[in-house]
C-alpha cells in the first residue's frame, strides 16, 4: 500500500467514526435521552 492510499484510508475511517459519533449523539439528544457517562451514572445524580 502506498502512502498515500494509507493517507487516504486513515482520513476516511476517522471520518466515518467522528461521523458515527455526532450521529449517535445526536440521535440520543433529539429522543430526550440523558447524558450518562462511561460508568453509567448521570451527573445529576452526583
Amino acid at each position: 500500500m502506498t502512502p498515500v492510499k494509507a493517507t487516504l484510508l486513515s482520513v476516511l475511517m476517522l471520518s466515518g467514526i467522528a461521523l458515527w459519533g455526532a450521529g449517535i449523539y445526536s440521535a440520543d439528544a433529539a429522543a430526550g435521552h440523558r447524558v450518562i457517562d462511561g460508568y453509567g451514572v448521570s451527573a445529576t445524580l452526583r
